[in-house]
């Protein structure tokens, strides 16, 4: 587990960032040395819907160099980018949509996102966003671009049913279709470093979230975690060997023998997002 704060003055350098809610707001911090940190010093007020949901949703550029994130602090929820240090921060999108779950092509120039029940693509450094999908007739949400650019991952419930499942779609827009088949609620999908496999939450056993995994094509499902309680929103590590949810407040990995190990302190923590290698 790590300790708070750092009373170093040497420059921090972030392994993994979380949102947590420890200063009353949604906001990003940081791991990384054994220590955790606030990214930013700007602070929403907890008080108010705008304010309470400050920075949610963290997603690393390939670089590492930049930070995207969701955030009401205008009002709606809109994709927001900083940098790693939690500094400069600018707003990407806008309009009357609510935006969600940022995710960065593996070139650096896009960010998918999800509004609207659509998955949309936005330039990087500024621009209109266009649709990537178009009528899909449900509800698309949690865009994960693939590690080689060619695939999207997301998760999918079609109008009037309350099933979620994985799907894939190619990164022009055509070929969707489903990995998962669970007859659940399935989604939240985060690739593997090789691209072969799909991390997801689901309760598709026993009513309680877990962390599964399963090929791109379909095959091979595996549960990775077995909690008392729901145990959500997988992240895969750079190296593979672990991958990163959340659980009890706090941030954990599971490594591929099961062994589970705490990060965080705790304090309503959550989204997990590790460093680029």
């Amino acid at each position: 587990m790590a300790a708070a704060g750092c009373g170093s003055s040497k420059p921090r350098h972030a392994e993994l960032v979380f949102v947590s809610t420890r200063d009353g707001d949604y906001a990003v911090f940081a791991l990384g040395g054994g220590h955790e940190w606030r990214l930013t010093k700007e602070k929403g007020d907890p008080s108010t819907p705008t304010g309470l949901f400050f920075q949610i949703e963290p997603a690393w550029s390939p670089s590492g160099a930049s930070i995207a994130f969701v955030s009401k602090r205008d009002g709606r929820s809109h994709v927001y980018v900083m940098r790693a240090d939690g500094t400069t921060t600018r707003r990407l999108t806008s309009g009357a949509t609510e935006d969600a779950h940022p995710s960065w092509s593996p070139d650096g120039r896009r960010i998918a996102f999800a509004a609207g029940g659509e998955l949309w693509v936005v330039p990087a450094r500024g621009g209109s966003p266009h649709p990537l999908t178009h009528g899909l007739g449900g509800d698309a949400a949690n865009p994960a671009w693939s590690p080689d650019g060619k695939l999207l991952a997301y998760d999918f419930r079609r109008a009037g049913f309350s099933i979620r499942e994985v799907w894939v779609v190619h990164a022009d827009g055509t070929g969707a279709r489903p990995v998962t088949r669970l007859g659940h609620e399935s989604g939240l999908p985060a690739w593997s470093p090789d691209g072969r496999r799909l991390a997801f939450e689901s309760n598709a056993r026993g009513g309680r979230f877990e962390i599964y995994s399963i090929g791109v094509d379909g095959t091979g499902l595996r549960r990775e975690t077995r909690s008392s309680t729901d145990t959500i929103e997988p992240a895969w590590a750079p190296a593979g060997g672990k991958i990163a949810f959340a659980r009890d407040g706090a941030v954990w990995t599971v490594d591929r023998g099961g062994r589970t190990e705490k990060l965080t302190s705790g304090g309503n923590d959550s989204s997990p997002a590790w460093r680029p290698a």
